[in-house]
């Protein structure tokens, strides 16, 4: 039998006087591999952390059996011991002082898997990380003998490595079998199901209704008989009807109305599924552009001080279409994207494009606007669509009239994205704009690019988002750029 390595008990975790998770049982065993996700601010990272030990519940109790190795995705390195040989396979600078965002990351999970722990505890390990990375995880967690709990925004990881799902919702924990894939086959068919019932539930309603509109109908028709004369009711072809107690036969017409709607006031409602409203960015007229190729180059050479990124590289970026660039950390993609956002000598770039820009840094705003007033006020278009796209990107009831000075680092990229998105441009340079999206915000930017209809260039190493929207994909390798 499996040992078991966490148990929770009757939790709950509260943050001023709101709850954010509340789970009455929780087992993990020895060789559980389970994915977590939720929406951002669901409660997954504190979920991590309570079975660190690093968060304590307000109630329960949480009994924790083995070691564990905890990788905290926004968390600087500390100075811990790390394998050499994984340093080396990792690629991590011997001097540590000056680490970029991906090096940082692998030089965290350098130092995690030098000790070996009986079971590992991941939030977001693949931000930052290049595809090299990503396998170099993949490896190391495929053939890792102990319980794996991982939070992440990388669907492919997910596929991958785990066999249950945790989805983290309104401070519960769902468990759903199987890896990402599994899960999103079973949300919907729960959907469906969810949408066959709520068709049976009006149904049912309707025939209620109707049921207790006749009953109260025929208790009005004996009133009226009850009030006609002797004459009239002598007149009338059914004798016998009207012979019998008119007062008994009206109460129990009533009787039998009231009952049917106590039958509709304990019928079990079911909501109706909430589908996503189609999206459709609109292209005005001013800002179409004509050339098939909106942005050229002829034998570009990029370095930076000394160092040549690309050298006489040629190449054109067809009109309306979204191509993903993609290269190990460090081999110049961001510096193109800067290069091209910045009309570089050696570039031909339609004198008529409007390039909007989504940068690799953390986005904070000095206006005294609300969201949604911070988006009508660079956007032309209607309330109604404005408030739909933000609550896409999960900008919910009051969300939309937070002051954008007081968004979190989260929220403030997810308000930039619908920025880009809604605002006057015809070209998007986007740099690894899923980095620090959580999976819904993921399929929400992919929705986006879908139904944008101008130019698009991406930098990304999540590869399933480049499958889903990437028309073409160019990756740069030993100083060119391959279209792939």
């Amino acid at each position: 039998m499996e040992q078991i390595c966490f148990e929770l008990e009757n939790i709950e975790v509260t943050y001023l006087d709101k709850e954010i998770l509340k789970i009455d049982r929780l087992a993990i065993h020895q060789f559980d591999r389970i994915g977590i996700v939720g929406k951002n601010g669901a409660g997954k990272s504190t979920l991590l952390k309570l079975l660190a030990g690093i968060v304590k519940p307000s109630v329960g109790k949480i009994h924790g059996h083995v070691e564990c190795g905890y990788f905290e995705q926004l968390e600087a390195p500390k100075a811990a011991e790390a394998d050499p040989a994984l340093m080396g396979k990792l690629d991590v600078p011997k001097d540590s002082e000056q680490l970029s965002g991906g090096e940082q990351t692998r030089m965290k999970l350098a130092q995690l898997f030098t000790h070996y722990y009986e079971a590992l505890l991941i939030d977001e390990p693949t931000t930052h990380l290049d595809q090299d990375g990503i396998a170099f995880l993949l490896d190391e967690l495929k053939y890792y003998y102990g319980a794996l709990i991982l939070i992440s925004h990388d669907r492919a990881v997910l596929d991958e490595l785990v066999t249950t799902i945790w989805e983290v919702r309104e401070g519960k924990v769902h468990v759903y079998t199987g890896n990402y894939s599994d899960y999103v086959a079973q949300k919907q068919l729960e959907r469906e199901q969810q949408s066959q019932a709520h068709e049976q539930f009006l149904k049912e309603k309707s025939r209620l209704e109707k049921a207790a509109q006749e009953k109260m109908k025929k208790a009005e028709k004996i009133a009226q008989a009850g009030s006609m004369t002797k004459r009239e009711a002598n007149a009338k072809p059914n004798k016998t009807f009207m012979t019998k107690s008119k007062g008994t036969s009206q109460k129990a017409a009533q009787r039998a109305a009231k009952a049917i709607e106590h039958r509709m006031e304990r019928l079990e409602e079911v909501e109706a599924v909430q589908d996503e409203r189609p999206i459709v960015f609109r292209q005005p007229k001013h800002l179409e552009l004509h050339n098939k190729f909106p942005i050229m180059a002829d034998r570009l050479t990029l370095q930076v001080k000394d160092r040549v990124l690309l050298e006489e590289v040629s190449f054109q970026i067809p009109l309306e279409k979204k191509i993903a660039i993609t290269g190990s950390n460090g081999s110049g993609k961001s510096t193109l994207l800067e290069y091209i956002a910045n009309n570089g000598p050696d570039l031909t770039i339609s004198p008529k494009a409007k390039i909007g820009f989504f940068r690799q840094m953390s986005y904070q705003y000095g206006s005294d606007e609300t969201v949604l007033q911070f988006l009508k006020n660079r956007s032309e278009y209607d309330e109604s669509f404005l408030r739909s796209i933000l609550h896409s990107m999960q900008f919910e009831g009051t969300d939309v009239l937070k002051n954008v000075k007081s968004l979190s680092g989260g929220e403030a990229i997810r308000l930039r994205l619908c920025e880009l998105f809604l605002g006057e441009y015809n070209i998007l340079l986007l740099d690894e704009p899923t980095n620090f999206l959580d999976i819904n915000a993921v399929e929400a930017l992919e929705r986006f690019i879908k139904a944008y209809q101008g130019t698009i260039l991406l930098v990304s190493h999540d590869k399933k988002f480049i499958e889903n929207v990437g028309d073409m994909e160019f990756e740069i390798k030993e100083k060119k750029l391959v279209q792939k």
